[in-house]
């Protein structure tokens, strides 16, 4: 079975929900924020709209205000550069909700190969 990545948020969070995972997504994203030492407090009982925005608006605000913090993020979460590089960077809004799914989709990806192997 190989992965197949949701195509937007909304799906990758119902998935998420259906494999009965989303605890566990909840969980990585919890991990690997603090481990880039911006914790972001997420809670499994968050329904996939609060998760989503939560998501976004952190990442807003590390664009926004803690460059350098964002990078480190993204290394720490390993989002492919390329996937990155191909955003418009003109809309910092637009921009944090194209990153925020980049961001889920990986935590996702992580997850739902821990589960089947």
């Amino acid at each position: 079975m190989t992965f197949t990545a949701p195509q937007n948020t909304d799906l990758l969070l119902s998935e998420a929900q259906k494999e009965m995972l989303y605890a566990k997504l909840v969980e990585q994203l919890n991990k690997d924020f603090t481990l880039a030492n911006e914790s972001i407090d997420l809670d499994a009982e968050a329904s996939p709209i609060q998760l989503k925005i939560a998501v976004q608006d952190k990442i807003y605000g590390l664009i926004q205000h803690k460059f350098a913090e964002y990078l480190n993020l993204l290394y720490i979460i390993d989002v492919p550069e390329k996937e990155i590089k191909s955003l418009d960077g003109s809309d910092v809004g637009e921009l944090s909700e194209q990153v925020a799914f980049l961001v889920l989709k990986r935590e996702w990806q992580k997850v739902w190969f821990r589960n089947r192997y």
